[in-house]
């Protein structure tokens, strides 16, 4: 089904708009000072670190094309790893290896490359072909994600990653992102991942949004989208909350990864975070916001009590 309804039925929806996010969340409520702490993966990491957050192990780090020799040692002995952009946005020039077939390497994908072919791609990210602005940029090797079974019959060989889109410290709206066949096993919605929206008082899934088209099902495994128990919700929604005073920005993404082994690691923030959690989750994001206003005009509340705060609207609503 696609989703399409007039611009009224948007604003009576309680639909924001991009223009509105821009000016209204985005430039009102995030210092420019403070982007890079989220634009620079390596920074998040170390911030996230400093605050007890757990993050994906990190491998190695390579600056410069003289540097990209060392990659064979970074990886030496690794079954499976990502290579990432520090400055990348949107999952462009995130490469995972899920498995080594002799001198190869198994992309998420199911396709192999070889060791040059590895090099070839860190190159590239230092060149800045996928980094903010086209500025040089730094490659990082870190730990693959093992995703927890709860999604492995809706998910197509990536990390599903769960977004928080988090308003003045308090988490206003979420939805699960699912690889798919077509986003090559990242959890992008741009690059054709599925997102499910969240209940955020229960941390049940519903339906979910694949490009423009509202879909109950996963497309490659047909396995259904809704009715998935998120364990821990509350834990997870305090992890996004406090990223508010982590970053100090006012409009985030706090994006997490259920790892099986090691629980949930924050993957990365976000100062733009999109608007399509809104289609995911079939509302609006203004009537959240409107409430949140209002209620932190009266008093500072702790992360707890904020998740307590939002989870009991969506409880009433």
């Amino acid at each position: 089904m696609k989703w399409f309804i007039t611009p009224g039925e948007l604003r009576r929806q309680g639909v924001v708009g991009m223009n509105r996010r821009n000016t209204q969340m985005i430039a009102a409520l995030n210092p420019r000072s403070r982007y890079p702490l989220v634009d620079d993966k390596l920074q998040t990491k170390a911030v996230a670190l400093g605050a007890g957050i757990s993050v994906p192990e990190l491998y190695g780090v390579i600056e410069t094309n003289h540097d990209v020799r060392h990659l064979p040692a970074i990886v030496a002995g690794r079954e499976d790893f990502v290579i990432k952009p520090a400055h990348g946005s949107g999952g462009n020039g995130i490469l995972v290896l899920t498995g080594r077939v002799g001198e190869q390497f198994r992309k998420a994908s199911g396709l192999l490359v070889d060791l040059d072919g590895l090099k070839h791609h860190v190159s590239n990210i230092l060149s800045g072909m996928y980094s903010l602005g086209g500025q040089p940029d730094r490659a990082m090797i870190e730990y693959r994600v093992l995703f927890d079974p709860l999604f492995e019959q809706v998910s197509f060989q990536g990390v599903p990653d769960i977004r928080t889109v988090v308003y003045k410290g308090y988490p206003a709206m979420a939805m699960v992102r699912l690889p798919t066949r077509a986003s090559d096993g990242k959890a992008n919605l741009h690059q054709g991942a599925v997102g499910a929206g969240i209940d955020i008082a229960t941390g049940v899934t519903g339906h979910g949004v694949l490009l423009n088209d509202i879909v109950d099902r996963h497309p490659d495994t047909g396995a259904p989208l809704g009715g998935i128990a998120i364990p821990g919700w509350g834990r997870l929604l305090e992890l996004a909350a406090g990223c508010y005073e982590l970053t100090g920005l006012g409009y985030l993404g706090v994006d997490v990864v259920l790892d099986r082994d090691r629980g949930p690691l924050i993957l990365e923030l976000n100062a733009r975070p999109g608007l399509a959690v809104q289609i995911a989750n079939g509302t609006g994001l203004l009537g959240s916001v409107e409430r949140i206003d209002a209620r932190a005009a009266q008093s500072a509340l702790s992360p707890a009590e904020r998740v307590a705060f939002v989870r009991g609207l969506a409880w009433h609503q």
